[in-house]
């Protein structure tokens, strides 16, 4: 119990440094639950975190009829993280923009791929579409991974109408560099990894 905690505090601060001083800085765009809060803050100025547990909502309630072991290793990463995201937003104004955009979203991309790698390999998640992949590969038996990449690439597009071109182009780089990242990780801890 005691390591879950840790898991999903580190985890989850990761996850707001890197959204709040390497991504809102630049207006780049993560896929996911994560990328929609960020398009809502971008163009409404809701606060992200606020807009993922909002969003969340839906897919947690569904989670909790389908599959409780989902809803359960879900809804404190979730909670957290986007707690976390909000609390820490104040170090966004940090960010001056003297660092080179490529760099900052290859760090974004670390430092919220170990925070989601840190809280998967101790078999919690941020919940949100990675959720809702779940529960789609579990009624269609086909790789949630996929899933999960559509839903980035949907994500993705919509942000293509909402932040300017230049930015689109390194925010997929910052999401495969987030993915590469979870993906060493769990492959580094295989035992640890949730199924």
């Amino acid at each position: 119990m005691l390591r879950k905690a840790v898991s999903i505090i580190v985890g989850s601060l990761c996850i707001a440094i890197g959204v709040n001083y390497f991504v809102i800085p630049y207006h780049l765009l993560d896929g996911g639950i994560i990328g929609i809060g960020l398009i809502l803050n971008y163009t409404f100025g809701i606060q992200p975190g606020l807009a993922i547990i909002l969003i969340s909502i839906p897919l947690y309630i569904l989670a909790f009829f389908s599959n409780r072991n989902y809803f359960y290793n879900g809804i404190h990463g979730l909670l957290i993280s986007s707690l976390l995201i909000d609390f820490f937003h104040f170090i966004s104004l940090w960010n001056t923009g003297a660092m080179p955009i490529l760099i900052s979203a290859l760090i974004a991309g670390l430092f919220i791929g170990t925070g989601i790698g840190i809280m998967l390999m101790n078999k919690i998640s941020t919940g949100g579409t990675d959720l809702l992949a779940l529960i789609v590969s579990n009624i269609t038996k086909i790789n949630p991974g996929i899933f999960i990449f559509i839903i980035d690439c949907f994500v993705l597009l919509i942000g293509w109408f909402v932040i300017p071109e230049v930015t689109f182009f390194y925010s997929c780089i910052m999401v495969l560099t987030i993915d590469c990242t979870t993906y060493l990780l769990l492959k580094k801890f295989p035992s640890s990894r949730s199924n």
